[in-house]
C-alpha cells in the first residue's frame, strides 16, 4: 500500500477544522470571527429581555411577515486572509414566503436573511466592530445592534465590502425606524 501524499492545509483550514471540531461546554457558544474564535456563555435574563421585546413587536408589527430565529448559525464570506466566518446572531430575521429556517443546515448561508440583532454582553468589541464587518460581508441587509454599555440602539443598512454605508443610533427610550420590508417603529421605552 502507498502513501497518497497530502497538500499541507493553510492556517485558514486549520483554524476552520478546528473550530468545526471544538465541543464547547452545555450553553456556551463558539463563533469563528474575522479568524478568531469566540466562545460566549451563556446570556443572562436582561439580554434574553432584550431579544424578547424586539422579537415580539416584529412579529406583530412589520409590514412583512417574519420568522425569527435565537442563535441560528450563518456561514459569511470571510475578509482577507481569514477563513468563511461561522457567525451566530442572538436574532435572526427573515421572511415568513421564504421559509428559510425549514430544512436549514446548523450552519446556513445568509442569503434570505432580512436582519440580523445582536444585544451586547461580555464581549462588546466582537459585536460593534468584528460582527458589524462579517454581517456586512454577507450581505445581511440590516444589523441591529442593542449596546447595553453606550444604552443605545443602532442601525445599521446598506451594505457594501466589509461595513454598512448607513447607521443610526438613538438612545434607549426612543423608537428607532426599521426600513422595508420591516415599516415600524421599534419601541426601545422597555429597554429603561
Amino acid at each position: 500500500m502507498s502513501a497518497v501524499p497530502h497538500e499541507p492545509l493553510s492556517q485558514a483550514e486549520v483554524l476552520l477544522e478546528g473550530f468545526l471540531a471544538l465541543d464547547t461546554p452545555e450553553g456556551f457558544r463558539a463563533e469563528l470571527i474575522e479568524g478568531e474564535i469566540v466562545v460566549t456563555p451563556p446570556p443572562d435574563g436582561d439580554h434574553e429581555d432584550y431579544i424578547s421585546v424586539i422579537m415580539k413587536q416584529v412579529i406583530r408589527h412589520a409590514r412583512t411577515d417574519m420568522d425569527f430565529s435565537g442563535n441560528k448559525g450563518l456561514k459569511l464570506r470571510s475578509g482577507g486572509g481569514c477563513p468563511k466566518n461561522h457567525v451566530i446572531p442572538d436574532g435572526t430575521f427573515a421572511p415568513t414566503e421564504l421559509r428559510l429556517y425549514r430544512g436549514a443546515d446548523p450552519w446556513m448561508p445568509c442569503e434570505g436573511v432580512a436582519l440580523v440583532v445582536e444585544v451586547t454582553s461580555s464581549k462588546p468589541a466582537a459585536d460593534r466592530t468584528g460582527k458589524r464587518h462579517c454581517y456586512a460581508r454577507g450581505p445581511v441587509p440590516l444589523y441591529l445592534l442593542v449596546d447595553r454599555e453606550e444604552s443605545s440602539v443602532t442601525l445599521f443598512s446598506d451594505p457594501q465590502g466589509d461595513d454598512y454605508r448607513q447607521h443610526c443610533t438613538i438612545p434607549f427610550g426612543k423608537p428607532i425606524r426599521l426600513p422595508e420590508p420591516f415599516a415600524l417603529d421599534l419601541e426601545t421605552e422597555p429597554f429603561i
